[in-house]
C-alpha cells in the first residue's frame, strides 16, 4: 500500500511512524513533511490548493490518503479526491463544517439532541456585547471560523468578555462555562459506525494548573480510566451516534476521524466541539500506545481491531514566546539522548538549517513515552524531555497530573 499524508507537524509524524510499522504500507509520501518524518517516508513539498493534492496521488499511484490538519479539510479536499475515484480519510467540505464553524456546530447540536451548552451566536460586535449580559461569569467566547486552537477564551470578567469580543471578530459563540473535567474522545467513522480509541485529555493553557492563555496543545495523555465504561457508554449513545444519524439524515455523512471535545459534568457528558481530524497532540499519545495495523484499520475499521492498552503521555516542548510571538532558529539538541531514555520525539515546528536542526514554530516537539501504568509513562516522558534543550524551551510539569490523582 502507497500512503501520502498531508502535513507538517506532530500528528503527521506520529502517523508516519505508526503506519511505517504497518506490514502491509510499501511506501509513504508526507507532505510537505517535516525533518523526523524523512527518516521514514519521502517528503515532498505542499501543492498550492487541494486539485495539485489529488492530481499528485492520481499521477503517483497513491493507494490511500491521509489528512492531518483541518484546513483541507474544510475547503473540500475530500470531495475533489473522491470525484477522481482516489481513496482519502476524511469527511466531505459539507461534514467538514463541524469543525469549520462553531456556529453551525451549535445549531447541528441542537438538531440532533446532543447535550451542551447553553450558547447564543452573534454575527455583529453590538449583538455580542448585548448578548453577554445573558451569561454569568465566567463566560466562554469562540471565534465561529477555524482558528489553530486558539479561537476560544474564557473570560473571568466583563472586561476580559468585552476584550475577547474585541479580539475574535464579529461572528461568535457566546457559550456558558460548564464545570467538570474535560476529555478529547476520538475514533473513525465509516459513516455509520463510530470505532473509538482510549479517551484522552489535552492541556491547552501555556502554564501549569492550566494558567495563562490557550494555546495549540501543550500536552496530552491517553488511558482508557479517563473514562469509566459507562461514562464511555454515554458519549456514544448521547454524542457520538446522534451525530453520525443526523449527519446521514441531513444527507452528509460523516467519514473520517471524528474527535469530541466534551466536558464530563456531574449532569452527565457535554458536547463543547467536534473536531474533524485527529487531535495534536492527543494523536501522538494514542498513536503511541496503539496496537494494531493501523493501515488495514483505517481501510476496514469494522474487521480489523487497534487496540490500546498502556497509558501514554506526549509532553510539548515549546518555542520561547509561544504562543503569542514565538522564536525560531533555535538549535535543538538531545533527541537521541531522549529517544534512548524511552521515548519517541515527535517533530513538530522544526527544520534543518546549516546542518543543524533548529526551532521553527511555536510547538516544537512532543517528547511521548508509554507505560504500564500512567505514573510510568509520566516519568518517562519527563526523563526524555530531560536530555533535550534549546534556547528558552519552555514546557508544562503536570501533564497527565489529573489522571494520577484519579
Amino acid at each position: 500500500m502507497k500512503i501520502l499524508i498531508i502535513g507538517s507537524g506532530g500528528r503527521e509524524h506520529a502517523l508516519t511512524w505508526r503506519l511505517w510499522k504497518s506490514a502491509d504500507v510499501t511506501e509513504l509520501i508526507a507532505m510537505p513533511g517535516n525533518p523526523g518524518i524523512e527518516a521514514m517516508a519521502t517528503c515532498i513539498p505542499g501543492m498550492a490548493d487541494i486539485r495539485g493534492y489529488a492530481s499528485f496521488a492520481e499521477q503517483s499511484g497513491i493507494d490511500l490518503t491521509i489528512v492531518g490538519p483541518e484546513a483541507p479539510l474544510v475547503h473540500g479536499i475530500v470531495d475533489e479526491f473522491r470525484t477522481r475515484g482516489l481513496q482519502i480519510i476524511g469527511p466531505t467540505k459539507a461534514a467538514a463544517q463541524l469543525e469549520g464553524s462553531k456556529i453551525f456546530a451549535k445549531k447541528f447540536f441542537q438538531r440532533a439532541g446532543i447535550p451542551t451548552a447553553r450558547s447564543v451566536e452573534t454575527t455583529s460586535t453590538e449583538d455580542a456585547l448585548r448578548c453577554l449580559q445573558e451569561f454569568p461569569l465566567p463566560v466562554v467566547i469562540k471565534a465561529d471560523g477555524l482558528a489553530g486552537g486558539k479561537g476560544v477564551i474564557i473570560a473571568n470578567t466583563m472586561e476580559d468578555a468585552e476584550s475577547a469580543i474585541q479580539k475574535l471578530g464579529k461572528n461568535l459563540v457566546i457559550e456558558e462555562f460548564l464545570e467538570g473535567e474535560e476529555v478529547s474522545f476520538i475514533g473513525l467513522s465509516d459513516g455509520s459506525n463510530f470505532f473509538p480509541f482510549s479517551p484522552s485529555q489535552d492541556h491547552k493553557r501555556i502554564f501549569d494548573g492550566d494558567a495563562g492563555p490557550n494555546t495549540g496543545g501543550m500536552g496530552a495523555y491517553a488511558d482508557t480510566r479517563i473514562l469509566s465504561a459507562k461514562q464511555s457508554g454515554q458519549v456514544m449513545d448521547k454524542i457520538m451516534l446522534p451525530a453520525l444519524a443526523q449527519m446521514n439524515k441531513e444527507g452528509t455523512p460523516f467519514t473520517g476521524f471524528l474527535y469530541a471535545g466534551l466536558m464530563m459534568t456531574a449532569a452527565g457528558p457535554r458536547l463543547l466541539e467536534f473536531n474533524v481530524r485527529l487531535g495534536d497532540p492527543e494523536a501522538q499519545a494514542l498513536l503511541h500506545s496503539m496496537e494494531g495495523d493501523l493501515a488495514t484499520f483505517l481501510v476496514s475499521p469494522a474487521e480489523v481491531k487497534v487496540q490500546f492498552p498502556s497509558p501514554s503521555v506526549c509532553i510539548v516542548l515549546a518555542a520561547q514566546g509561544y504562543p503569542d510571538a514565538p522564536k525560531t532558529g533555535d538549535v535543538i539538541s538531545g533527541i537521541k539522548e531522549a529517544e534512548a531514555a524511552g521515548a519517541v520525539v515527535f517533530q513538530a515546528g522544526t527544520k534543518r538549517e546549516d546542518g543543524h536542526l533548529v526551532t521553527h514554530g511555536g510547538r516544537v516537539l512532543g517528547v511521548t513515552a508509554s507505560g504500564e501504568d500512567l505514573r510510568t509513562a509520566v516519568d518517562r516522558a519527563y526523563a526524555a524531555a530531560a536530555k533535550i534543550s534549546f534556547n528558552g524551551m519552555q514546557f508544562r510539569t503536570d501533564i497527565g497530573a489529573k489522571g494520577l490523582r484519579r
